[in-house]
C-alpha cells in the first residue's frame, strides 16, 4: 500500500470514509535515560506538553469525534488537549499500550556497555520475533483491534488514538505489507507524529504520515538521526 495523504478529497461517499490517526506521545521527562516501557510514573516533559498542544492545535478544525489513549501517563497526557479541544471525553484502550520488554527499568544508551553484559545476551538471540519482548504478531493483533474499534466509534468522521512508537510502526508495517522485523533507527514515527489510516467502509485504503510538531523534536530523535550517548537502543518508547 502506498503512502498517501490522509485527506479524503471529494465529499462523495463521505459517510463511508473514516480516518483513524495513530499518534505517538510527546517527549517524556526521563533524565536518566531509562527504558521505561510499561512502567508507571513517566510523564511528559514541558517540551512534550508543547508537542501535545501543537498537535491539538493542528487537529482543531478536523472532524474528530473520538479520542482514545494507551493507559500510560505519557499517552493520556498527550491525548488530553486533543480531547479538550473537541469537547470530548478521553477514552482508554489497553490495546494501545507500549510493547512489553524484558529490559524495562534498564538503560541502554550508546557506549554505556549494557548490551555487553552476558546476562542480557539470552534476550538478543532472535530479532525476528523478537526475543527481548512482546512478539510482533501479537502487537499487530491488538493494535488492529484498537484501530478497528476506533473506526467503529468514529465511523464517517475521524478518531485519534495515542500510542507508542513500536506498536505504531509494527501495525503500519503490517498494513503496508512490509516485514515486521526492522532497524529501529529507521522507524518513521517521531515524537508527536501522526500515522493516519483512511478507511472506506471497513477497509484501509491509504496510510499517511505527518509531523505537526517536527520543529519541536530534538534533532537526534528524528528518524534516521545518529544515536547519542544516553539514547534508547530502540526497544520501544
Amino acid at each position: 500500500m502506498s503512502e498517501t495523504s490522509s485527506e479524503t478529497g471529494s465529499d462523495s461517499g463521505r459517510k463511508d470514509i473514516t480516518v483513524v490517526h495513530l499518534m505517538r506521545h510527546g517527549e517524556v521527562h526521563n533524565p536518566d535515560g531509562v527504558l521505561y516501557g510499561r512502567r508507571p510514573g513517566y510523564h511528559l516533559s514541558e517540551l512534550g506538553r508543547q508537542m501535545a498542544d501543537r498537535v491539538a492545535e493542528h487537529l482543531e478544525k478536523r472532524d474528530i469525534t473520538h479520542v482514545v489513549a494507551s493507559p500510560l501517563e505519557r499517552a493520556q497526557e498527550t491525548a488530553t488537549p486533543i480531547a479538550k479541544t473537541h469537547g470530548l471525553d478521553l477514552a482508554t484502550d489497553g490495546r494501545l499500550i507500549e510493547a512489553a520488554n524484558v529490559f524495562e527499568g534498564k538503560t541502554f544508551g550508546v557506549g554505556d556497555g549494557a548490551l555487553r553484559k552476558p546476562d542480557n545476551w539470552k534476550h538478543l538471540t532472535n530479532p525476528f520475533r523478537p526475543s527481548w519482548g512482546e512478539p510482533y504478531i501479537e502487537q499487530v493483533v491488538r493494535m488492529m483491534g484498537a484501530l478497528d474499534a476506533a473506526r467503529d466509534a468514529a465511523r464517517g468522521h475521524e478518531a485519534v488514538c495515542v500510542s507508542h512508537q513500536l506498536p505504531i510502526w509494527i501495525v503500519r508495517s503490517f498494513v503496508e505489507r512490509r516485514r515486521l522485523w526492522h532497524d529501529p533507527r529507521k522507524r518513521q514515527c517521531t515524537l508527536a507524529s501522526l500515522t493516519s489510516f483512511t478507511y472506506q467502509g471497513d477497509k484501509i485504503v491509504s496510510v499517511g504520515y505527518s509531523e505537526p510538531a517536527r520543529d519541536l523534536v530534538p534533532a537526534h530523535l528524528l528518524a534516521g538521526a545518529k544515536p547519542v550517548k544516553g539514547a534508547s537502543k530502540g526497544f520501544g518508547a
